[in-house]
Formats: structure tokens, C-alpha cells, sequence
């Protein structure tokens, strides 16, 4: 798995304490029940999260394992 973003979140004692609640009932830690809200949330608004990375652009690598090389130098 790629390593996680870390960051700071500051949100009212109010809106923690019912997240918090949430969690303990869906058995997640609030860390969780907060991204697993935030990717519904993103769906919905029809900005789904990509899952790994975006494919590379330009020309594919020489593949040196076979011995290809590029053809016009």
C-alpha cells in the first residue's frame, strides 16, 4: 500500500464526539470512519477517488529484460 497523507483536522468537540460514535458502531477507528466518509462524499458529488496512480505519458521504457532496442536512433 503507498503511504498515507498526514494532516491536521481541526473540527468542533460536537461533530468529533457523534463521528466518533459512528465509528465505534460501523467497528472503524475515527480515522477511518472520516475517509470512508469523504470517498462517499466525493462519489456523490461525482468525483470518484482513482485508485493508484494516473498511467505515465510519453513513450514507454526500452524493455531491456529482452534485449529491444529502439529501432530509429
Amino acid at each position: 500500500m503507498a503511504e498515507r497523507k498526514k494532516f491536521l483536522l481541526r473540527v468542533d468537540p460536537d461533530v468529533f464526539d457523534a463521528v466518533q460514535r459512528w465509528a465505534d458502531d460501523d467497528l472503524r477507528s475515527v480515522n477511518a470512519q472520516i475517509e470512508f466518509l469523504l470517498r462517499r462524499a466525493l462519489g456523490e458529488a461525482g468525483r470518484p477517488v482513482r485508485e493508484g496512480r494516473p498511467p505515465r505519458r510519453g513513450r514507454p521504457p526500452r524493455n531491456l529484460d529482452t534485449g529491444e532496442e529502439r529501432q530509429n536512433r
